[in-house]
């Protein structure tokens, strides 16, 4: 037998259903049995075998039923009786579902194996209903007489000393007859005994009494702090005259002279020398 490996890889998992074995192919053709069958045979899915009635539940041919005619193991498609097609050449081929398109209705027992399957899947599901916990019974309600029985270690009062009869009686009564409420009596509002003016001006004067304020004493510090905000804001008050300083004339720099080295004469200062003049010859001399 192949052993065969879950993965979770599309391609390994596209692998292993191509190249799966006959007996793995036959699971792998499984489909949903309905409510009903599933009910009385234990199953809810099963391999589909050829004589087994179908009903197709997605796709085109959606609501279609009919007996299965044919299985293909390689490409994994199931065909029915009446669903087929004409080709353009004029010829009648079955159509191919694919097996989870499908709902079993009625099944081909034939085959003492598959009885056998069968047998073997409604074992667990009849265990599973005997080992279901019973629903709880309700207990069994004391009578009143009963019930009204004081515990060990009360003090008995006149009350509990009444038969419950009478008890139950007086509820009964109690309950039929109709529960009248008392009316309080409403005091007429007399307008003669204060005259209108007083009544207006209560009207109109505020219900809440306002308190006087009361100044809290001057500490020193709180007066300093007064003193200094009124001066502030006198301050505000003043108009500021800006006074403008007049602009200051910018006084000619006179050129630094070389400072003479220690032991040495100053140079005299040379005389402008004068440029010599020639006289202009007249033409011809």
């Amino acid at each position: 037998m192949q052993k065969t490996r879950s993965s979770k890889d599309p391609r390994k998992q596209r692998k292993f259903i191509h190249n799966a074995p006959a007996h793995i192919r036959h699971k792998l053709m499984g489909a949903n049995v309905a409510h009903d069958l599933a009910a009385s045979k234990g199953a809810k899915t099963i391999p589909l075998r050829k004589g087994d009635t179908v009903r197709i539940m997605r796709g085109d041919h959606k609501g279609f039923e009919g007996k299965v005619s044919r299985i293909d193991l390689k490409s994994y498609r199931v065909y029915l009786e009446g669903l087929t097609r004409e080709k353009v050449d004029g010829t009648t081929i079955f159509l191919p579902i694919h097996p989870s398109k499908v709902q079993i209705r009625n099944l081909n027992l034939d085959d003492k194996w598959r009885k056998a399957i069968l047998e073997r899947k409604a074992k667990p599901a009849k265990a599973a209903e005997r080992t279901a916990k019973p629903t709880p019974k309700k207990k069994a309600e004391k009578p009143a007489a009963e019930a009204a029985k004081p515990k060990p270690g009360t003090q008995v009062t006149e009350e509990m000393k009444e038969p419950v009869e009478v008890k139950e009686e007086i509820a009964e009564v109690e309950e039929k007859a109709p529960v009248v409420k008392e009316k309080k009596p409403v005091k007429a509002k007399s307008i003669e005994e204060k005259p209108l003016e007083t009544v207006i001006m209560q009207e109109i004067a505020p219900k809440t009494e306002t308190k006087p304020k009361v100044a809290k004493p001057r500490t020193p510090r709180r007066a300093a702090a007064e003193k200094k905000k009124e001066t502030k804001t006198v301050e505000e008050k003043k108009p500021t005259e800006q006074k403008v300083a007049p602009a200051k004339q910018a006084k000619p720099r006179a050129a630094k002279k070389p400072a003479a080295k220690k032991g040495t004469k100053a140079p005299a200062a040379k005389a402008p020398t004068k440029r010599k003049t020639t006289p202009k010859t007249e033409e011809g001399t």
